[in-house]
């Protein structure tokens, strides 16, 4: 088992974070239009792509496979479905999915987003501030109304802690 302070790849494909080895996530999920999901995962979020077809294309989103499926008539009925749940005093939208970044890279990218006009559902912010699982959090939609969340812990041991 791998123990690194930060995460990155193993050997075996799997992401080494502390003395944890967690293998890649696998998401699919629908978009409207492939070139939308090109800009907003490859060019603004820096995800790299992967293989693709005429109707998906994978991304690197931060060491784990995301795939953007085309699907319209699915994407039309996302935002009239999503339901949110309190956390913390904010409106969390469920379905949302994400990752876990380091503090430096949550940062930067709240900045990138920021600055290409991205209107957050939660702005960037510390949430738990002082308790257990204390996390700086941010949620945005991508073009075709997937939400997401990006957070960071200065103390990644947090993670799941009680």
């Amino acid at each position: 088992m791998s123990t690194t302070s930060a995460v990155s790849p193993s050997p075996a494909g799997a992401i080494a974070s502390g003395a944890r080895v967690l293998p890649p996530f696998h998401l699919a999920f629908p978009v409207r239009d492939l070139g939308e999901a090109r800009a907003f995962y490859g060019e603004l979020l820096q995800c790299p792509e992967g293989r693709s077809a005429p109707d998906w294309v994978d991304f690197d989103f931060f060491g784990h496979q995301i795939v953007a499926h085309l699907a319209p008539e699915q994407v039309a009925g996302l935002a009239a479905h999503r339901q949110a749940n309190v956390v913390d005093g904010d409106h969390v939208p469920v379905p949302h999915f994400g990752a876990v970044l380091p503090m430096a890279l949550w940062e930067t990218l709240a900045e990138r987003l920021r600055a290409a006009g991205i209107a957050f559902i939660i702005e960037p912010h510390v949430r738990f501030k002082g308790q257990v699982g204390e996390q700086a959090t941010m949620f945005f939609l991508d073009p075709s109304g997937n939400a997401l969340e990006l957070k960071s812990f200065h103390d990644l041991g947090s993670l799941f802690a009680k």
